[in-house]
């Protein structure tokens, strides 16, 4: 099909912007999240807490997309009965399983190893689309891509000094977490085609986000520091997930899978660009992180082109 006749929202363009849109508004959150923990006082490797302030952003981001979706749509967003099993199941997949497995990796392995981990989320994504639901076609020009891609995330993580030790509560975990993020976007994939989008994202973290600030408060999680500009960060990161996630899956559902999946590694280029910004981490935009976002490109441009379908 001529690119100018396609539908708006699978024209080339128009899922770049979106796409980066989604993958720059996910990359802010890396230096909100370190701010957050440091306005609400929550220590490194309290995971407890972490999870409570996981769920209370979530829950946030629920309330959010719903808001705005309803605004947008001019009415009411509310689930059908028949939605029930598919919002749980996203809910699962995407927020508690996920940052569960998440927050508990991070006190077991190094942010280096984590970054690099989460990576791969492009490649299962792609194996499970292809392989286990066999809604697309696992070509060689789509694998190289993701290759190369990954092979981006590698170097911009790397530090010289990472050792390849595994421990399955570190390394394990967030590689298990990274795939239920994974089955998340192909599910939400699937679920939108007969439903809304907007209302799959907002029911799913409105639950999700309530289970993890149960699971942390009830495992002694705390949030102190509660003021304006540190509440108004936990406003603009329940913003993120719910604009980003929904605009998501948007996108799935007028697009293949590894089109859209694939812009996920550039949300690794974009939180080392913006935590070298506003967290002043020196030397992070340097050759390195150029030469990582090149191979992004490639990888993106190699997924995308017409005859990798």
């Amino acid at each position: 099909m001529n690119e100018k006749k396609k539908p708006l929202l699978q024209q080339t363009w128009m899922v770049c912007l979106c796409a980066l849109i989604c993958t720059a508004l996910w990359g802010s959150a890396f230096p909100c999240v370190k701010t957050g923990y440091a306005l609400f006082r929550v220590e490194s490797s309290d995971s407890a807490s972490q999870l409570l302030f996981a769920g209370i952003r979530f829950f946030g981001a629920g309330i959010l997309a719903l808001l705005i979706g309803s605004i947008g749509q001019k009415k009411l967003l509310r689930p059908r009965k028949s939605s029930l099993h598919k919002i749980v199941i996203l809910s699962l997949f995407q927020t508690v399983i996920q940052y569960t497995l998440f927050y508990i990796s991070l006190a077991h392995t190094t942010g280096v190893k984590g970054s690099i981990l989460q990576g791969t989320g492009v490649l299962f994504s792609l194996l499970i689309v292809c392989l286990l639901f066999r809604t697309e076609k696992l070509t060689a020009v789509k694998t190289i891509g993701c290759a190369i891609g990954f092979a981006g995330i590698v170097l911009v993580n790397f530090n010289g000094g990472t050792n390849m030790d595994f421990h399955f509560i570190g390394e394990g975990f967030m590689i298990l977490s990274t795939l239920s993020g994974s089955f998340s976007a192909v599910f939400l994939k699937q679920f939108s085609q007969d439903e809304n989008p907007v209302m799959l994202s907002g029911c799913q973290f409105l639950l999700g986000g309530a289970i993890l600030a149960v699971i942390g408060f009830a495992c002694g999680g705390r949030l102190n520091g509660f003021s304006p500009s540190s509440v108004l960060l936990l406003l603009y990161m329940a913003f993120i997930s719910a604009a980003a996630y929904s605009l998501w899956g948007i996108l799935l559902k007028h697009n293949p899978v590894s089109r859209i999946t694939v812009f996920g590694f550039t949300i690794q280029i974009f939180g080392v660009v913006f935590s070298a910004l506003f967290l002043r981490e020196g030397g992070s935009l340097g050759a390195q992180t150029m030469a990582a976002l090149a191979l992004v490109c490639v990888g993106i441009y190699l997924v995308n082109r017409k005859n990798s379908a």
